[in-house]
């Protein structure tokens, strides 16, 4: 018998997408989609000071993009409506 290969799924490569993992992986965890737009904010400005702190090799450009991802991930989904009851009529 043939022995089964695993397989393993691969790891952040820089410390840019071990971040957005991160940070991903808070949002998920902590339930920021489902906050007020201002406790979003507060939250935002606690996590990206730890991300800050922990991946200190990121730059400042590199963490505006990081929380600018972040943000939009918790936005919630805009439906476009009007197209698609106009190209039913």
């Amino acid at each position: 018998m043939s022995k089964k290969k695993i397989r393993r799924t691969p790891l952040a490569a820089t410390a840019t997408d071990q971040a957005r993992d991160e940070l991903f992986s808070h949002i998920l965890r902590c339930g920021v989609i489902e906050a007020l737009p201002e406790h979003q904010k507060d939250w935002f400005d606690d996590t990206m000071q730890y991300l800050a702190d922990r991946y200190n090799t990121l730059s400042e450009a590199e963490l505006a993009k990081l929380r600018e991802l972040g943000e939009r991930y918790c936005q919630p989904v805009q439906r476009r409506e009007a197209q698609v009851a106009s190209s039913v009529a």
